[in-house]
């Protein structure tokens, strides 16, 4: 961190979504609204979780955890993002930037992990009901957690020590609503390949590995419900389609910019909107509207709050 001092760019000028001031506006408004939603829609989760003790399982649990992860993860950049759009000129600080980054990843280091214990979650009480309560017992949910959360630390640290010693001496223009590794890296005054290789390599391959672990373990599930119910999957795919939904809209955009990160494209800023403000706007709603047992406790809640009102 002592680098920091010797850096010539104090700011960073973000040049946004949109010149139209109309467009702006109405973005301005969309993304309030999403954001609300984000906020609202997971702390309910939270909360209903935590106050209906037949919600008090290792799934909900984890759910619970990824519903606090995506209000952390929208917080990084959407409040920035909102009143930017109105904003003629958008600036950040050197050290605001590199701060988003880092909460950045390690909020995505912890969401691949608590998506990828959900599936091994999914896994047990599909494949192996009678050990479930055994295998998922409540330290090893706890242990996933702390796992997902370390991850998230050294993903973001092991890539952060690289850049944040980089001289930034010239441009300092990022064609985005937010600051991450690769534009940062190409606006850096020396030879950025070998950072570049860093970031696709920790970044992309974590991406692209967890994704397809995860979409093994999809096809391991309904390979073992198609052997043990005469190829009926009708039941696994309910169960399984609101975490493939999730998993695929969190992990295609991380795919496609860290991968193949440079050069970066404006198209990069709009495929990671996904990432922070539609993906955890639809979870409060994904796994409402087709969970049975959250409907159930949303009726126990909305029944108890009728019954102490008239008490």
């Amino acid at each position: 961190m002592d680098q920091l001092n010797d850096t010539v760019v104090s700011e960073f000028v973000l040049l946004g979504l949109s010149s139209s001031w109309e467009t702006k506006v109405f973005l301005s408004f969309i993304f309030y609204l999403l954001y609300l939603g984000i906020v609202l829609g997971n702390l309910f989760i939270v909360f209903l979780v935590i106050t209906d003790s037949h919600l008090h399982s290792p799934m909900y649990f984890l759910l619970t955890n990824l519903s606090l992860n995506d209000v952390l993860v929208s917080s990084t950049t959407m409040p920035k993002m909102i009143s930017d759009l109105l904003k003629e000129h958008k600036v950040i600080s050197f050290q605001s930037c590199m701060t988003q980054i880092c909460f950045i990843h390690i909020m995505g280091g912890v969401e691949m992990v608590l998506l990828t214990a959900m599936a091994f979650d999914r896994y047990t009480a599909i494949c192996q009901p009678l050990h479930y309560l055994n295998i998922m017992s409540p330290k090893r949910c706890i242990l996933f957690v702390i796992i997902g959360w370390v991850t998230g630390v050294i993903h973001a640290m092991s890539q952060f020590s690289f850049v944040v010693n980089l001289p930034f001496c010239g441009p300092n223009i990022i064609d985005s609503f937010y600051c991450d590794f690769p534009r940062i890296i190409n606006l850096a005054c020396t030879d950025g390949d070998k950072f570049e290789f860093a970031v696709a390599a920790n970044s992309g391959f974590m991406s692209m590995g967890t994704f397809f672990l995860l979409l093994l373990s999809y096809a391991f599930i309904l390979v073992t419900v198609w052997k043990h119910s005469t190829g009926d999957l009708s039941k696994a795919l309910v169960t399984l389609s609101a975490h493939i939904t999730v998993v695929v809209l969190f992990f295609i955009p991380c795919i496609f910019l860290y991968v193949w990160p440079f050069p970066t494209s404006s198209i990069d800023k709009y495929l990671f909107i996904a990432d922070f403000a539609i993906t955890p706007a639809l979870n409060p709603v994904i796994y409402t509207l087709r969970n049975k047992d959250i409907l159930v406790a949303i009726q126990r809640l909305s029944k108890r709050g009728h019954f102490d009102r008239f008490c």
